[in-house]
C-alpha cells in the first residue's frame, strides 16, 4: 500500500512520511552529528530510512520519530546517523594531495622521524579506509621504515561501520587500482575472494577510531597532517567555523590541512590558515 498526498507525505511509499518527521530527524541529525539536511532530502532520508521502520517491524515514521527521541533510542540514532552518513571514498581520492603530502611536507617530516621524533597524521573522516592507508602508502614512499618509528596515523570517522571495515583493511583490486602499482603491491597481502587485506606494515602505522567531529576528542597530543575532506560541506556555516577553529588547536606549528575541492577554510580559523596550494593549508607558525 502507498501513502497518499492527502495523508501529509512528502514522499508517496510504502509509510505517510510527514514534513513534521523529516523535520524531527532533521533536527536529531542535526544535534548528533552536525549535518544540515534540506527538506529537498526527503526522499532520500524516506529510502534509507524506510529500510530501519522495516527491520524495526515499525508501521510509520512518527513511531520511528518516538524511537529515537526516546531514552533506548542511542543504538538506533547511531544506526540513522550511518544510514544518512555519505561514504563516497577511494584510493588517493585528489590526488593532488598525496602528491604534495609526499613532495612538501614528507622530506622534512622524514628527516625528523629519522632523528627520533615524533610524527603523526590524522584522517579525520576516513570512511572505510581508503584515505589513510593512501597516506601510509605516501609516508612508506618516502619512509620506509616509518612503523618502526614514531610514526602513527589516527583514522577516525562517526559510522562504527566504516571503522569496522577500515581496520579490517580488506579492498578489491579494482578499489586498489588509483594507487601506485609498486606500493600497493608491496603493502598489501593477497586475501580471500581475490581481495587484498592491509599488510602488517600498514596495519602498525594506522590506528583506526570511531569519533564525531562535532564531540570530543579525546586526543592529547598534536597533529602535523590532518585530511579533512568533503565532510563539512554536509555541516551548516556555523558548524563548519567551529570545527575549522577546533582543528587549529591539535595543529603543530606548520602543520598542513587538507580539505575537499567544494570546501574552504571559514570564521576565526582562517587568519591561522595560510593557503599553501588547492585545497591545501598550513598552521602559521605563530598561531
Amino acid at each position: 500500500m502507498t501513502a497518499v498526498a492527502g495523508r501529509g507525505s512528502l514522499v508517496e511509499g510504502e509509510f505517510v512520511f510527514t514534513a513534521e518527521d523529516f523535520s524531527q530527524i532533521a533536527q536529531m541529525l542535526h544535534a548528533h552529528a552536525g549535518i544540515a539536511l534540506s527538506e529537498g532530502k526527503a526522499a532520500l532520508v524516506y529510502s534509507r530510512l524506510a529500510k530501519r521502520l522495516r527491520v524495526l517491524g515499525l508501521r510509520s515514521f512518527r513511531d520511528y520519530c518516538a524511537l529515537i527521541e526516546g531514552v533506548d533510542g542511542v543504538d538506533e540514532r547511531q544506526k540513522m546517523t550511518a544510514a544518512l552518513t555519505t561514504n563516497v571514498t577511494r584510493f588517493y581520492r585528489e590526488p593532488h594531495h598525496f602528491d604534495d603530502l609526499r613532495d612538501r611536507v614528507m622530506p622534512v617530516l622524514a628527516e625528523r622521524a629519522r632523528a627520533g621524533g615524533r610524527m603523526r597524521l590524522w584522517s579525520a573522516a576516513c570512511s572505510n579506509g581508503q584515505e589513510p592507508y593512501s597516506m601510509a602508502l605516501t609516508v612508506l614512499s618516502v619512509l620506509p621504515e616509518a612503523a618502526d618509528l614514531d610514526v602513527r596515523i589516527l583514522a577516525t570517522d562517526i559510522d562504527p561501520n566504516m571503522v569496522a571495515q577500515g581496520a579490517d583493511g580488506a579492498y578489491s583490486e579494482e578499489a586498489l587500482e588509483p594507487a601506485p602499482a609498486v606500493l600497493w603491491r608491496r603493502y598489501f597481502d593477497r586475501a580471500e575472494g581475490g581481495r587484498w587485506r592491509a599488510g602488517a606494515q600498514l596495519k602498525r602505522l594506522v590506528a583506526f577510531r570511531e569519533l564525531n567531529l562535532i564531540g570530543h576528542w579525546p586526543m592529547k597530543g598534536r597533529f602535523d597532517v590532518i585530511f579533512c575532506r568533503n565532510v563539512v560541506i554536509y555541516f551548516d556555516d556555523r558548524t563548519q567555523e567551529r570545527v575549522w577553529t577546533r582543528f587549529t588547536p591539535v595543529m603543530t606549528p606548520g602543520a598542513t590541512l587538507y580539505i575537499g575541492h567544494s570546501e574552504r577554510v571559514t570564521g576565526p580559523a582562517a587568519s591561522q590558515l595560510q593557503t599553501s596550494g588547492l585545497t591545501t593549508y598550513r598552521l602559521g607558525a605563530g598561531a
